[in-house]
Formats: structure tokens, sequence, C-alpha cells
């Protein structure tokens, strides 16, 4: 099943996000590779493609996992969350029906 995985970024949390990213990209791109990832990418803080130092409100991660569980455990161990970069995580069920 799709879940949803919505990372919220903490205050000032940029710098933070720029250091871990390199790791945080690896385990997408180990989810694209597998063919369990739908989409994923972060929410500019403004409305501007590279908001440069306004960050980003957070990110936004849509993934086949087996169980919300799994999708759980996947989201805890993201290194945007041992960082700091997240204030807070949400997990839910995703349905895809269009495209």
């Amino acid at each position: 099943m799709w879940y949803a995985i919505e990372g919220h970024d903490a205050a000032d949390a940029l710098p933070k996000r720029l250091e871990a990213r390199a790791a945080h990209l690896a385990r997408l791109t180990a989810l694209r590779d597998e063919g369990r990832l739908l989409l994923a990418g972060p929410c500019p803080a403004i409305d501007a493609e590279d908001p440069g130092p306004a960050g980003f409100s957070g990110s936004i991660v849509i993934a086949e996992f087996d169980a919300l569980e799994d999708a759980r455990a996947w989201a805890d161990a993201d290194p945007y969350v041992a960082a700091g970069v997240y204030a807070r995580v949400d997990v839910r069920p995703f349905r895809k029906v269009l495209p």
C-alpha cells in the first residue's frame, strides 16, 4: 500500500537540512530503485522554486510499504529526523487515483 510521509521542518532547520541532505536522498534513491517511490520533494517556505535562505516548510514522500508500521519505522529512521530538521512527521495511508 502507498503511504504519505509528511515531515514538518523545525524553525531555522535549513543548515541542518543541507548537512543531512545527501543521506536523506540516498534513502529515497533506494526506494526509487526498488520501484517503491511514487514521489518525493521539499515544500519551499515561500512561493519560489528556489526559496534561498527562507528554506523549506517540510517535505512530502509517497512510497509503498507493506504496512503502516513499516512506513512509520522508515520515516523514524530518516536522517532529517536524526539531524533535527523535522519538528514533526505524519505518516498515513494514501490511495493513488490519478494519473
